[in-house]
């Protein structure tokens, strides 16, 4: 999509994507009070409210796990749920440690343990990350969106070239809208293309489920092309879309992973800015 109609798209989704609610009860408080006028907020300023919410509440949940005992029986759950308590609040090298923390208590959920590829990539650790995808791929060879990550993981520690030609190939369709997004990575379809191929009539519920891992993935791939501000507009849609937070546990896992890569995007650029 060129940069124009990317821009135009951003601006018709943002006086109609609500702020998406931290969890439950802060959006029953937010039913019983007064609602702020929306339409002088920007996109930017409605993000970070919904981080600065976001980082109080992970911050308190992460306050209020104890040590762990690796004897205890919940020991797995919990370096499950720390890791993702410090993954979200970006502290991506605690997340991995958990995360392989994890691996060493069930040896048989390295291979579907997708989470932790995506914390080493984060931490900067690409060459594991593409071994971990590598892995996740004998675990299930029909989930591009783990491709995607590979080949993520591939590019930055080997550049394009390598990553291109290293793309794992499928034989089998993957849920929408998989076999579209893993073609805008290996540069056979445009952004364009792949929102173009959203159907028209869809419900509401798949019209935004479509939307969201277009928007997310669009978003990083343009990161990855070192387009940043046209990944922050892709991300912000995918951040202000209703559907994934209340999906349930990937898809919710998917925004904040959105939601990070968003403010890592904004961090470089205020960093670039200072003199």
């Amino acid at each position: 999509m060129c940069r124009y109609l990317m821009r135009v798209l951003v601006l018709l989704m943002a006086n109609c994507l609500p702020v998406v609610p931290v969890h439950a009860d802060d959006e029953a408080r937010r039913r019983t009070e007064p609602q702020a006028e929306q339409a002088d907020v920007t996109l930017d300023q409605r993000i970070e409210t919904i981080n600065s919410e976001i980082k109080e509440s992970l911050s308190r949940q992460l306050a209020e796990i104890p040590e762990i005992d690796e004897k205890n029986p919940d020991a797995f759950e919990t370096y499950s749920k720390r890791g993702d308590l410090h993954m979200f609040l970006a502290d991506f090298s605690k997340a991995e440690t958990d995360y392989l923390q994890m691996v060493k208590l069930k040896p048989d959920v390295d291979s579907s343990h997708w989470r932790l590829g995506i914390a080493m990539y984060f931490a900067d650790h690409a060459e594991k990350a593409a071994a971990q995808f590598d892995k996740y791929h004998s675990f299930d060879n029909i989930d591009r969106e783990n491709g995607i990550w590979r080949y993520l993981s591939h590019r930055r520690a080997f550049g394009l070239e390598k990553a291109r030609e290293q793309m794992l190939k499928y034989e089998k369709d993957d849920r929408p809208p998989f076999k579209e997004v893993y073609r805008l990575f290996d540069g056979s379809l445009t952004p364009d293309d792949v929102l173009k191929a959203i159907p028209p009539g869809l419900p509401e519920t798949a019209r935004n489920a479509r939307l969201f891992y277009s928007h997310l993935y669009v978003g990083m791939n343009y990161s990855a092309e070192g387009e940043t501000d046209l990944a922050i507009d892709s991300l912000q849609l995918a951040i202000l879309n209703p559907w994934p937070r209340a999906a349930g546990f990937g898809p919710d896992y998917m925004w904040h992973i959105g939601r990070l890569q968003y403010q890592k995007l904004k961090t470089e650029l205020r960093q670039a800015a200072q003199p």
